[in-house]
């Protein structure tokens, strides 16, 4: 495989995928102004990922929201200030917003839907769906650069 620049920011990036506290001071120099590079590109990010099961999040919902009377744009912006939202998603068709949700308990996620999802004007509909099974969760994918 030819050594090129593609190239290098992927095996960069599987090894920041490996350890990402990765310190770049244990770098070369050229590796400090690879990933330097990719950062201000803003193809590259060093970030902390949570395992929800872990942390105790046993439920994932995904919520789709109809909004009525108020700029779709505006109540996903509120969404996103909800401690419990991870994810908030601005689509097409039935639904203007999607949001993803962790909750520890149904009785935090009762709370979380009537106090305060129902806080939130301009919310028409909710189209709740619990997640029963997880197939697939990659939060390192990255795509071929």
């Amino acid at each position: 495989m030819p050594f090129t620049p593609d190239v290098l920011y992927e095996g960069f990036i599987a090894l920041l995928r490996d350890d990402g506290r990765m310190s770049a001071r244990e770098s070369s120099s050229t590796v400090r102004k690879r990933i330097r590079s990719m950062e201000q590109a803003g193809i590259m990010r060093v970030v902390a990922v949570t395992d929800f099961a872990a942390a105790g999040f046993d439920l994932l919902l995904a919520i789709g929201i109809e909004v009525e009377n108020r700029n779709a744009e505006a109540v996903g912006r509120e969404l996103a200030e909800l401690p419990e939202v991870f994810s908030v998603n601005l689509t097409t068709g039935p639904n203007d917003l999607e949001i993803l949700v962790a909750a520890q308990s149904f009785e935090q996620l009762a709370t979380f839907l009537h106090e305060e999802v129902s806080q939130v004007d301009g919310i028409g509909r909710l189209t709740p769906a619990l997640t029963v099974e997880v197939y697939k969760y990659q939060s390192e994918y990255v795509p071929q650069l």
